[in-house]
């Protein structure tokens, strides 16, 4: 299996640097057998719409994360980006993520987070708190590998 692994920051993308969020679900998703390949894009809503639906569109990814953007302030595009990528939401990935990260930090009540289908490719945000990203990837990781697999039979 195939994943993506993208920061979403302007000030990444300036510097070609991932996040520290970034490096740590990359870890993660390659612990599990994936094949993974990372990156960085800016905060533009067009930009990330359309490498989500190229990958997707494509197949070369059964599986594609975005880490950081998806607060309330009006750069943070990922979660209207993935949302105008999806065919069809998957809203319980990222509430899942908000009940169990509640407990670490109240600032996750501000994520805006969306999850998503686009042909075969499972879509998700992660926010940009290398612990929140790290630990939200850990607990939703068996269900996402269980969608790649029904979605890639």
């Amino acid at each position: 299996m195939k994943a993506a692994v993208f920061t979403v920051s302007t000030r990444a993308y300036k510097a070609k640097q991932e996040s520290a969020a970034g490096t740590a679900v990359k870890r993660v998703v390659e612990q599990v057998g994936f094949d993974v390949k990372a990156g960085v894009l800016p905060e533009d809503r067009t930009v990330v719409e359309a490498v989500l639906r190229q990958l997707a569109d494509t197949g070369s990814v059964q599986l594609i994360l975005t880490v950081g953007s998806t607060g309330a302030l009006k750069k943070n595009c990922a979660p209207d980006a993935l949302t105008d990528a999806a065919e069809r939401l998957l809203p319980g990935i990222p509430e899942a993520i908000r009940a169990y990260s509640i407990r670490y930090s109240k600032k996750i009540i501000l994520d805006r987070s969306a999850a998503g289908i686009r042909n075969r490719t499972v879509m998700v945000n992660l926010p940009d708190s290398g612990k929140l990203a790290k630990e939200g990837i850990e607990f939703i990781l068996p269900e996402l590998v269980r969608a790649v697999e029904m979605l890639n039979v």
